[in-house]
């Protein structure tokens, strides 16, 4: 099945509460899918880097903040 959404039409933030919509959805149902195993790797080597001072991380409220300030 093929959604199609009016996305020219549609604000950024109407775009992001759609995504959000979307993450929500997805989130309930995590035993239907099962990641890539090239997911597992990139995670293990980004929480190398962030172990090791090498990059940095926001968590997901403060960046949701940032993004909606941005678009204001």
């Amino acid at each position: 099945m093929k959604v199609t959404l009016p996305l020219k039409e549609m604000s950024v933030a109407e775009k992001i509460g759609m995504m959000e919509e979307l993450w929500n959805d997805l989130s309930t149902r995590a035993a239907d899918y099962s990641s890539p195993d090239w997911h597992g790797h990139l995670l293990a080597e980004r929480k190398r880097l962030a172990e090791s001072g090498e990059i940095g991380f926001t968590d997901w409220e403060a960046a949701k903040r940032e993004i909606q300030d941005r678009i204001r």
